[in-house]
């Protein structure tokens, strides 16, 4: 694989390889993300595969030369934790960004491809139930309609926008019974774009529940992933391949986790199918990264640092060699980016 595979973490920054795995190398000194930082997620800009965007403890982050190098770019998020990251695919110069613990769960918006950024409401609670402070964790730019965009928060809810932002309604139910997402803990948002003479499909995922509408989000079917994926609850997050050939699902038995599994879908999530993986994860599958130069080659990255990789769309996975400290997010760029070893790291 000819690129630039990156990986970020809870306490290394990002490291990066232009070797397909062989060797691997953190950020450097005087860099906006300290080589020992927080990051919490990377996006490719699909318009121009030289950019990589960061959401790091330091806040929005972006590299000009496929991640060997990253500023900061000024913005209300300065100093905050970002967790999410999306970018619209029908105009790349619209972007949104999510932030959450330790700092404040909020939403940003550019429009003009991350030059400039503007706070967005609504006003997330500044405490929640189960995990303290809300993190964004996920955001979704609809690939059907204009304007159409969705976050979700752990613990906050799932949310909408029909205008780019500009105003937001929650769509979950707390308590429901039937025909509603029933649970506030969000993980994952997916949209799959109308295709096949089937509609659009709304995938909203909450910590132990796969919920899905094909009416607009109007009604929604959910059934607890204990029941449907081998007794795991932990829903972590859902990946479409750059193609919409499948769609990868990630799930374990906790955070960390002492078992996980990937499961895939031919069908847009009707039917699953657990995928091979010839080793053993230690702990549960955390984030995906994918690309369209090649989409059946796919990384997958633990809650404890293993990093995996499928070579065939997500059927099977195979385990790279380096071990990381906690992944946070994957990603990978068909740009060769400049990635140097520094002197002093060399023994």
């Amino acid at each position: 694989m000819q690129g630039t595979l990156l990986v970020g973490t809870a306490g290394q920054g990002i490291l990066r390889s232009v070797d397909d795995g062989a060797s691997w190398h953190r950020l450097g000194l005087k860099e906006a993300i300290e080589f020992d930082g927080v990051v919490r997620c990377l996006a490719v800009d699909p318009a121009d595969p030289s950019r990589v965007f960061a959401g790091a403890d330091c806040g929005i982050c972006l590299s000009t030369d496929g991640g060997a190098h990253f500023s900061r770019i000024d913005s209300p998020a300065d100093g905050m934790t970002v967790w999410a990251f999306a970018i619209d695919p029908r105009d790349p110069a619209v972007m949104y960004a999510g932030t959450g613990a330790p700092s404040r769960a909020a939403m940003f918006r550019s429009l003009d491809g991350g030059a400039n950024w503007t706070r967005l409401p609504p006003e997330i609670p500044e405490f929640c139930r189960g995990v303290n402070r809300p993190r964004i964790l996920a955001i979704c730019v609809d690939p059907d309609a204009a304007g159409e965009v969705w976050f979700g928060v752990e613990e906050g809810g799932a949310w909408r926008s029909g205008d780019r932002g500009d105003s937001w309604t929650r769509v979950d139910q707390e308590g429901a019974r039937e025909g509603a997402i029933a649970n506030p803990d969000i993980h994952g948002v997916t949209i799959l774009a109308s295709a096949g003479g089937q509609p659009k499909k709304t995938l909203v995922l909450s910590v132990n529940t796969v919920y899905a509408s094909t009416d607009e989000g109007r009604t929604w079917a959910g059934e607890p992933s204990r029941l449907r994926f081998d007794g795991m609850y932990y829903t972590r997050t859902a990946q479409p391949l750059a193609d919409g050939s499948a769609l990868l699902l990630a799930i374990g038995d906790g955070t960390p986790g002492t078992r996980s599994h990937i499961y895939r879908s031919a069908d847009r999530g009707a039917t699953w199918e657990r995928a091979q993986l010839h080793t053993a994860p230690n702990s549960t599958f955390w984030a995906f990264g994918t690309h369209a130069a090649d989409p059946g080659f796919v990384l997958a990255g633990t809650k404890y640092g293993h990093l995996f990789r499928s070579m065939d769309g997500g059927r099977s996975w195979f385990k790279d060699w380096r071990d990381f400290s906690e992944i946070t997010s994957v990603a990978w760029t068909p740009h060769v980016a400049p990635v140097h070893a520094h002197p002093q790291s060399i023994a």
